[in-house]
């Protein structure tokens, strides 16, 4: 594959400004400026997390005029989401058509900006967009769409702010710590945006570098030659085996705990607008039925994947198959796996089991994670429809904002706004979802605009009634005050 010639990029990115610059109505600022308890300005919104959600969030600000904003990110500049560090497919999941960042823009397309690069013939004969293809197309939207980012930062908490109602974010930056202020804070932070990546507590003593969870760095040299075991049978546990077997792995296990692995996915069945706009508008008894069955399927693998795998001769999948105790034995180096199926041994163990929607064990949320209302507090489902993994996920208002579970404890939490993987509950298919993007980000951008219309609201109507702009100059002519004189018009 050749590129195209930069000369075509250069025209789609004119191309795009030209658009904006044609859609930008109305253009006036309308956001009543605010400082922070340092006298400095203080930010309108500020975004926590740069990948696709939060740069998407930032853009879509932008185009309503909300341009006082900052997104930040903990990681370095390309290292932002899961596309370059722990996603280990190959290529996306996601059909190729799925549009998502670019908000509707056509111009902004990921088929535009391929075309552009690389030819239509190529967009044509394209199956899945390589993963690293899209992280590069979306350093590309940010770009273009002049979003603010300061990467290497990193969120450490959030509380008011002393005499104000503005939200104090502590932030970390090359060692430094400072506090930026700001009315609303969106948390764009992905699949670990609640809490953390689940180990089993089977797994609990394992050595730190011999078992690790998807999400985290690993060498997989250190498996030429070796025996991993892979916990979990989604897509991610696969892309994990694969990556294992594609280093040198002598013999890689996957662990499936149901008879039959799941290979239904349920989200390209909800990639339809009704669903993905208007599931957040049905009774609690409708949302969580919906969302109970999508995830309680999980989500699902696709062909490539599960061949990527089968291909190796080493590759074992068990089905049925649950870890009940581990422990690691020194003497031989090794791993000991106990199984409803009987012992198992390995050099290495990867946990691809999901996320623990834990709050206290995200330090942003640490101060408040007491008083977040979650779906367990506000829904009683029918007997046959508990679930307590769900249960714990966050009730979010239809701004996607946090609700207390008190009411008055902590009422700033209303500014506190989530769109990441914890917001599925509310909202379906949403802050982690490419294919939700559309549909998504209006809703968030217009629940926050409204919040901050309504903050605002006595100084919009002082600025209306004090407005007196003439849009004519009429003169006026002196007319003799007799009643028999005809009024000139």
């Amino acid at each position: 594959m050749s590129d195209h010639g930069p000369q075509r990029l250069a025209a789609l990115e004119a191309r795009v400004a030209r658009e904006l610059f044609s859609i930008a109505h109305p253009h006036q600022p309308w956001l009543t400026p605010r400082t922070g308890p340092d006298g400095q300005p203080a930010l309108d919104v500020l975004i926590v997390g740069a990948g696709q959600s939060g740069s998407a969030t930032a853009f879509g600000l932008l185009r309503s005029k909300v341009d006082n904003i900052l997104a930040i990110d903990a990681a370095p500049l390309a290292s932002e989401g899961p596309w370059n560090t722990y996603a280990r497919m190959h290529t996306l999941r996601s059909p190729k058509d799925y549009t998502g960042p670019d908000l509707d823009i056509p111009s902004l397309t990921c088929r535009a900006w391929y075309e552009a690069r690389f030819g239509e013939a190529a967009w044509d004969a394209l199956d899945m967009l390589p993963k690293s293809l899209w992280a590069e197309y979306l350093l590309w939207v940010r770009r273009v769409t002049k979003v603010p980012v300061q990467n290497d930062t990193r969120l450490l908490r959030i509380a008011p702010a002393e005499g104000s109602d503005l939200l104090a974010a502590e932030v970390e930056s090359g060692g430094q710590r400072r506090t930026l202020y700001a009315r609303k804070i969106v948390l764009a932070t992905g699949q670990e945006g609640v809490g953390r990546w689940a180990v089993p507590s089977t797994l609990e003593g394992l050595p730190a570098d011999r078992c690790v969870n998807s999400s985290q760095p690993f060498d997989f040299d250190r498996a030429r030659g070796k025996t991993v075991v892979v916990i979990g049978a989604g897509a991610s546990a696969f892309d994990n085996a694969a990556t294992a077997l594609e280093a040198g792995a002598a013999q890689v296990h996957l662990l499936c705990r149901r008879i039959e692995p799941q290979v239904v996915q349920p989200y390209r069945w909800l990639t339809f607008r009704g669903f993905l706009r208007h599931l957040s508008d049905l009774d609690d008894v409708w949302r969580w039925r919906f969302m109970r069955h999508i995830l309680g399927l999980r989500e699902g693998f696709p062909q490539p994947t599960y061949d990527r795998c089968a291909t190796h001769a080493n590759f074992q999948l068990h089905t049925g198959r649950s870890v009940t105790g581990s422990r690691f034995d020194g003497a031989e180096r090794r791993i000991e796996l106990d199984t409803n199926q009987g012992p198992l041994h390995a050099d290495f163990v990867i946990s691809a089991t999901g996320i623990d929607v834990n709050f206290a064990a995200r330090p942003e949320l640490g101060d408040f994670a007491h008083n977040i209302a979650t779906w367990g507090d506000r829904y009683v489902p029918p007997a046959d429809e508990q679930d307590a993994r769900l249960a714990a996920f966050p009730y979010l208002a239809d701004d996607y904002a946090f609700v207390e579970r008190t009411p008055g404890a902590t009422p700033w939490l209303r500014n506190v706004h989530l769109f990441a993987i914890g917001s599925t509950m509310s909202f379906g298919a949403s802050g982690s979802s490419i294919n939700a993007l559309t549909t998504a980000i209006p809703k968030l951008v217009s629940g926050i605009t409204r919040g901050l219309f309504r903050d605002d609201v006595e100084s919009h109507w002082a600025s209306l009634r004090a407005y007196d702009v003439p849009q004519a100059v009429i003169p006026l002519r002196a007319v003799p005050a007799t009643s028999n004189n005809p009024i000139q018009g």
